[in-house]
């Protein structure tokens, strides 16, 4: 059985403002509504046998990733068992885990397709027909990868040597993996033909990639199988003990395994492929330009400027005499930067976590599993928000130490327990919560409710939320 593995996570640092480590870069969405989750996924049912996917994300991304994928028409969320877990990590521990809640629950012979969540592939029978030819090799024993053939001398990429042909399969065995190179030595790598791209993703048995590494990694299998066992639950969502879990070392399944790993095999892929790594890449995914070689995504007046790419939701942006810049505008921020140095926007999301910024981490509209809510004004003497929450959704029972709020419902009707007293909100009626008081809001009807929340006092951080009960297991988390 092939079984799709997505691996969906990462701060997506270089994609910053809209990529965020609240609402990383798998959430994305491009020019068509789609996200990079969505259209991943799409593409693992294709070649999934009986609609098995297998997808390992953070436990903070669970409930947008099923909110991603019930928006799926092909998608059945009994068939898409969830491995969370409960903070990041590279690829071989989550790769690893895959393997092993394969070989417990599905088969020891299950082949896994691996995929990352913020790669984009839009020829998709070439990728289903390139599938085929790994899923080939991975039956029979083989730890195959997909090599991406170069268009240019790429220096931010890791690359495949290609090796012997595998006599009669369609591939090649890997004869090394390469650190990403300087620019002479990519550029000898184009030249010379026989390099390719590293791509990321892989195709083997799970029972093959288990014996793989007991003997190349021991230590990190064996980090993995205690993880494994010390797991709060063992059905989906499987979440992990957080102890367990950061015992495992932090390494990639390339350093892990492949690179030492007997029977490497590498199938050229014949399909496109981006992983999006920067605004320069989302920038060239725009095939519209005007006379100046301009690309806009939204509302934008460029006088006399060329080579620029404007992203812009909501508001109109104009730029005058300005060549070769990114400038992408969001509800609370606005990225200026030269193409070129596209891949420094990593160093404005350090300053941002340095100085504790919240626009390093959550957006304007912060998504939760009960809805969203949006902030309105976060000023010294009150925070204001605007929150939606969805049909049959409960907020936690909280409380806060250090503020007040006021609650008032502008559509819907709300349940509301403060203290002990529980009663009905309905639109244009409002509630007050003092501090140190118990208090809980709950959607009971089939439409959504929004709700304006002031808070007052000297501090409105979210860690002064304490939960005593929450539905979505974040009580156990404090």
């Amino acid at each position: 059985m092939l079984i799709p593995v997505i691996l969906s996570g990462g701060a997506g640092t270089r994609l910053w403002p809209v990529s965020r480590s609240a609402y990383p870069k798998p959430f994305m969405r491009l020019a068509d509504g789609e996200s990079l989750l969505y259209k991943t996924l799409d593409r693992a049912l294709a070649v999934a046998d009986d609609g098995h996917v297998l997808t390992v994300t953070g436990r903070d991304y669970y409930f947008l990733t099923r909110d991603e994928y019930a928006a799926h028409p092909r998608a059945k969320l009994d068939r898409l068992p969830f491995l969370l877990e409960p903070a990041g990590r590279n690829t071989a521990p989550a790769i690893l885990l895959a393997a092993q809640y394969a070989v417990s629950h599905i088969s020891p012979e299950a082949v896994l397709l691996v995929l990352p969540a913020d790669h984009l592939i839009r020829e998709l029978d070439r990728f289903a027909a390139d599938v085929q030819r790994a899923r080939a090799l991975a039956e029979d024993g083989w730890l195959a990868t997909f090599g991406i053939v170069p268009t240019h001398a790429e220096t931010g990429f890791g690359y495949i040597r290609v090796g012997a042909s595998i006599d009669g399969r369609d591939g090649s065995e890997v004869a090394a993996f390469v650190e990403k190179p300087r620019r002479e030595v990519a550029e000898a790598y184009l030249a010379a033909g026989d390099h390719l791209w590293n791509s990321g993703m892989f195709c083997f048995r799970a029972d093959a990639l288990l014996a793989a590494a007991a003997q190349t990694c021991p230590d990190v299998l064996a980090a993995a199988q205690a993880c494994q066992a010390a797991a709060m639950n063992f059905e989906s969502p499987v979440e992990y003990a957080r102890e367990a879990f950061l015992a495992q070392p932090d390494i990639s399944i390339d350093y892990a395994v492949m690179e030492h790993a007997p029977r490497r095999a590498v199938v050229p892929a014949t399909f496109d492929w981006s992983d999006i790594g920067s605004w320069k890449a989302v920038s060239e995914l725009e095939t519209e330009t005007d006379e100046q070689g301009n690309r806009v995504r939204g509302q934008a007046i460029l006088i006399e400027s060329a080579n620029c790419y404007i992203q812009s939701d909501k508001r109109m942006v104009a730029a005058v005499g300005v060549h070769d810049l990114v400038i992408v505008d969001t509800d609370d921020a606005v990225l200026v930067a030269d193409k070129d140095r596209a891949q420094q926007v990593k160093l404005v999301v350090d300053r941002l976590r340095a100085a504790k910024h919240d626009a390093a981490a959550f957006h304007q509209t912060v998504h939760r599993p009960w809805g969203s809510y949006t902030v309105l004004e976060d000023a010294d003497d009150c925070k204001v928000k605007r929150l939606v929450v969805k049909p049959g959704h409960v907020l936690s029972l909280q409380k806060h130490h250090r503020r007040s709020e006021h609650w008032t419902v502008v559509a819907g009707t709300a349940k509301v327990r403060v203290g002990d007293n529980e009663f009905l909100l309905q639109a244009n009626q409002s509630t007050y919560i003092p501090i140190d008081t118990l208090h809980r809001l709950e959607n009971p009807t089939d439409e959504d409710i929004h709700l304006i929340e002031v808070q007052c006092g000297d501090y409105f951080g979210e860690d002064d939320i304490v939960r005593l009960e929450d539905r979505y297991g974040r009580a156990a988390q404090r």
